[in-house]
């Protein structure tokens, strides 16, 4: 029989098929399978991608025929409904999606997000596709026939959802990251399994001569996945009851990350029927047990006030606000510098002081150890790694996304001094409930502050507040790249018939009004310079279903963006430019339009399209002035 690890623990095949089965509960599962008799003749079989109905159904010694690009994109699709009047966006699939895949298909993934969501305006159909699917990545034993992965890199990757790995004696390794359920249903299942897992590791513990027959058998259950919801609420003391009678000790329990469970309860509608569960879990497990030497917490926020551990003792509470343990959050200067004199380039520590350092605590400036190391393992591959953003990889930033989607033209404003490198003042409320967060604007600037996403510049005033700021790069761009997937989606739903109406018109006076109220329902994230311009109209027609390109090359230059509308047969050429003063808007409108006539930007479209358009455009932070030639 064969059989696997699941976070490091082994199981058999049945037991793998129970992981496979709880994911079908919240995934639609795809992976290369076999399908008999499709070959290009009547007895040959082919391997492609498709939906697996069981575990054994996954094809892992051999390569597919067919690209993974088949389980992630429909052969047909409806994107859109539109009449005359108005343009519907088509509901994406109901169920996530959960695709087994090589390393190397999971390198050409990438490849495919370079192009549709980094190379100009993002594809929003692309990107909502991309945002329902997670990837396990399948390893492989050894490189096939004509395979040419650890010669191209691609035999390793990272920033998956789940990993998986057979070995040459059919066991099969497999580490689970980020999956959750959508319902309670399926996230209790999950934490069944979770517990099942730890039961499966220390089962040594049903052997035990102290061990009591009542908990042998609430262990059994837990270990095979039958416990009731009782069973669940006290599997924590239990198993450390069993630890204290066969080792005859008091047991140490450490708990990370206590409150994501509720967190994506939280996410997920189900929030109430979740803390009632972990609430039972943890309480049962730190108040009044005589099995408990200390436990060791951590988690966003304040533990003491969450309500899951009501009536529990002795509890001391440190925060990223309290001093005592501030310099351990993270790495010191010290440490760094410690670090890049092993490594042997000392020459990086402007670059990774400038991305991953600036978080204070309390008299202590650190770095995030998560990005400092990913970046120096990155750099001992290769010399001239750039940065990148590694905790953006870790998280949803969900937190960012539903903050902006609360903003009002206050906090709209605050998050433009944020992101252009300023500093604000707010209110922190450290004891705070999932069920709250949005109960108020300090409540939602407190979370920021609280996840990491903002720091402190100096201590609180006397009316309480703490001066905020984003703390590098890193997070710069997070909030960047949120903001500018918060005003594509706003756009998107925005009715914008009025501004292509007049594009398609030639009516420059009112393209400049619509424009301009478009403008200032943005948050600007590019401290209002002309690339910031740039994706601000490419993503207005994107998102609308035109065809759009940027910065190609046309004549004897390369225009800004061209806009093409099919139905018509017109083409719109735009050039933009940045005005550094408002009483500039005239003359750079006008110098735009002298760049078209000049670079010839419309030539080679005159032949093909009944009408080509052309505008210059001249921007000054969220006002803009439009002329047509």
């Amino acid at each position: 029989m064969r059989k696997g690890y699941l976070m490091g623990k082994r199981f058999n095949s049945d037991e793998m098929q129970k992981v496979f089965e709880i994911l079908q509960e919240s995934y639609d599962v795809y992976g290369p399978r076999i399908y008999q008799g499709t070959g290009c003749f009547s007895d040959t079989d082919v391997i492609r991608y498709g939906r697996l109905d069981s575990w054994e159904e996954l094809v892992w010694d051999q390569k597919s025929d067919y690209s993974f690009k088949e389980a992630l994109f429909p052969i047909s699709e409806t994107i859109l409904y539109f009449t005359e009047n108005e343009m519907k966006t088509a509901d994406g699939a109901p169920r996530q999606r959960l695709i087994f895949l090589k390393s190397c298909d999971f390198h050409a993934l990438k490849r495919l997000d370079e192009m549709y969501l980094k190379n100009g305006a993002e594809d929003y159909y692309y990107r909502r596709m991309r945002e329902n699917t997670v990837f396990a990545v399948m390893g492989c034993k050894e490189s096939g026939k004509n395979c040419f992965c650890v010669s191209m890199g691609t035999n390793r990757c990272e920033e998956y959802d789940m990993y998986i790995f057979q070995d040459e004696n059919g066991k099969t390794n497999c580490s689970l990251k980020d999956v959750d359920g959508t319902t309670f249903e399926n996230a209790f299942n999950m934490l069944k399994f979770v517990i099942s897992s730890l039961c499966s590791q220390n089962s040594y513990l049903e052997t035990g001569e102290n061990i009591r027959e009542n908990e042998k058998d609430i262990f059994s259950r837990l270990r095979s996945q039958t416990a009731s919801i009782t069973d669940i609420k006290g599997s924590i003391v239990t198993i450390m009851n069993m630890m204290q009678s066969y080792y005859e000790k008091p047991v140490i329990l450490l708990i990370d990350e206590y409150d994501v469970p509720i967190a994506k309860a939280s996410n997920n509608g189900y929030y109430k029927g979740m803390l009632e569960v972990i609430k039972g879990m943890l309480s049962t497990a730190l108040k009044d047990n005589s099995s408990l030497k200390f436990a060791v917490i951590t988690g966003c926020l304040k533990i003491a006030k969450e309500s899951i551990f009501t009536g529990t003792n002795n509890f001391v509470s440190d925060t990223i606000s309290s001093t005592r343990y501030n310099e351990y959050y993270g790495f010191t200067q010290q440490d760094v510098d410690k670090l890049l004199a092993d490594a042997e380039i000392e020459e990086k520590a402007d670059l990774i002081k400038e991305w991953y350092d600036g978080y204070n605590f309390g008299e202590f400036e650190v770095y995030c150890p998560w990005d400092v190391m990913n970046y120096l393992r990155d750099l001992q591959n290769d010399l001239n790694a750039r940065p990148v953003s590694y905790w953006k990889n870790t998280s949803d930033n969900a937190i960012i996304r539903s903050f902006i989607d609360y903003t009002g033209a206050a906090i709209r404003k605050k998050l433009e001094v944020l992101i252009a490198g300023g500093s604000i003042c707010q209110k922190i409320e450290e004891d705070l409930t999932y069920d709250y967060l949005h109960s108020s604007e300090d409540n939602v600037w407190s979370i920021l502050y609280l996840t990491g996403y903002l720091t402190k510049v100096g201590e609180r005033d006397k009316d309480g507040q703490i001066e905020l700021r984003i703390p590098n790069k890193e997070v710069k761009e997070i909030f960047e790249s949120t903001v500018r997937k918060w005003f594509e989606d706003s756009a998107r739903v925005t009715n914008r018939k009025d501004l292509f109406d007049a594009v398609w018109n030639k009516d420059a006076d009112k393209a400049t009004k619509e424009i301009s109220t478009l403008l200032r329902m943005t948050i600007s994230y590019y401290d209002y310079r002309e690339n910031f311009y740039h994706a601000f109209l490419a993503g207005i027609f994107a998102g609308a279903g035109y065809s759009v390109e940027s910065n190609r090359e046309h004549g004897e230059g390369r225009s800004d963006i061209v806009i093409y509308n099919d139905v018509t047969g017109q083409v719109a050429v735009f050039e933009a430019k940045y005005s550094r003063k408002l009483e500039d808007l005239e003359k750079d409108c006008q110098k735009a339009l002298d760049q078209i006539n000049t670079k010839m930007y419309a030539k080679e479209f005159e032949d093909a399209y009944e009408e080509v358009l052309c505008y210059g455009i001249a921007f000054y932070k969220k006002r803009c002035l439009v002329k047509s030639k």
